[in-house]
Parts: C-alpha cells; sequence; structure tokens
C-alpha cells in the first residue's frame, strides 16, 4: 500500500465508536460486496479461548451492503496508524486486509483498507443464529470488556450516525429482553 498520500480505512464496528487515531476526515460510507455480522469468535478482546466472544466483521455477500464511516488517515501519521490497525486488528488473523471501493456519501468513491474475515479461519461463526448469537454475546466477556457493550456501543453509535443495521437491533433488544 502506497502511503505517500495517506489512506482510507473503513470503520463498520469498533472503529467507529473507538478508532485509536486521528483521521483527518471522516464520512459517512457504503461497501457493497460485504455485509457487517457477529461472524468471528473473539478470543483476545471480548472473550477468551476457553469461552469466546463474538465480534464484528465483513463477510462476503455478493448482494450485500454495509453502511460505516470511511476514515482518511494524512500522510504524516499513515505508517504509524497503519502499524496500529495491524496490530489491533490482525491480532490472531481471522482478519484480511483487503482495499476495496467505497462510495462516499458526498459522492466519491475511494479505495479502502478494509479488514474482512477470513472464511477458512477457525474463528468463523457465520453459521450462526441470530439467537445463537445473542447467546453469546449476553454471557462472554474478555479483556477489553463484555461482548454486550461492544454490541450496545456499535448499535447506539450507528444510530448517532443516522444508520440502522436490522439484525444488531435484534441483537440488542433480544438481549435487552433476557437481562
Amino acid at each position: 500500500m502506497d502511503l505517500a498520500d495517506g489512506f482510507w480505512v473503513f470503520g463498520y464496528g469498533s472503529l467507529i465508536w473507538n478508532p485509536g487515531f486521528e483521521p483527518d476526515e471522516s464520512v459517512l460510507a457504503t461497501l457493497s460486496g460485504y455485509h457487517r455480522s457477529f461472524c468471528m469468535a473473539s478470543i483476545v478482546y471480548r472473550g477468551t479461548p476457553e469461552d469466546p466472544g463474538l465480534v464484528l466483521a465483513l463477510d462476503r455477500q455478493d448482494s450485500g451492503t454495509c453502511e460505516g464511516l470511511a476514515y482518511h488517515v494524512p500522510a504524516a501519521t499513515a505508517e504509524e496508524v497503519l502499524a496500529y490497525l495491524r496490530e489491533r486488528e490482525l491480532v490472531s488473523s481471522a482478519y484480511k486486509e483487503s482495499v476495496e471501493t467505497l462510495e462516499l456519501a458526498d459522492g466519491r468513491e475511494v479505495q479502502a483498507l478494509c479488514y474482512v474475515m477470513d472464511r477458512e479461519h477457525d474463528q468463523y461463526r457465520g453459521h450462526l443464529t441470530l439467537a445463537d448469537q445473542a447467546e453469546i454475546i449476553a454471557r462472554a466477556a474478555g479483556p477489553a470488556g463484555s461482548n454486550r457493550d461492544y454490541l450496545l456501543n456499535t448499535v447506539q453509535s450507528l444510530s448517532r450516525l443516522g444508520l440502522k443495521d436490522a439484525e444488531l437491533n435484534w441483537l440488542a433488544d433480544e438481549i435487552g429482553r433476557t437481562t
């Protein structure tokens, strides 16, 4: 990846509410060909190897779309931010780095770094029903906190941006009923 002009990165989960870096621009964006899904077992942040939680990932879906935030990282901090993102996102190698086209809300199209699920990785949980996901999210916790808080932070952040995700809203409502 050429960092001379900085780079774009797509936030669709915790990067929305906790990016961990200062972008010089953030714009609502849509990624086609993927959907946001609790399809990754979390053994580091929101669960443990003995009791995994679930975290969001971009899961390939030909007709899918995912709305989130595109962040532009300036050239001055590009190397530092890329190293930070790789340490954070590639901790268990379940994500793959992929450069994808985003459609920004202002009409621009940009190439952005996206962290997508490796369906061949043993942490892939794309087969779980929403009810199974809710059960795991309601009880799981790890060094970064509860899985429930991760879900609620994401739902609240999407709502503040004027974005809705029907599956995440269902999960939040379901967990709210059971706790």
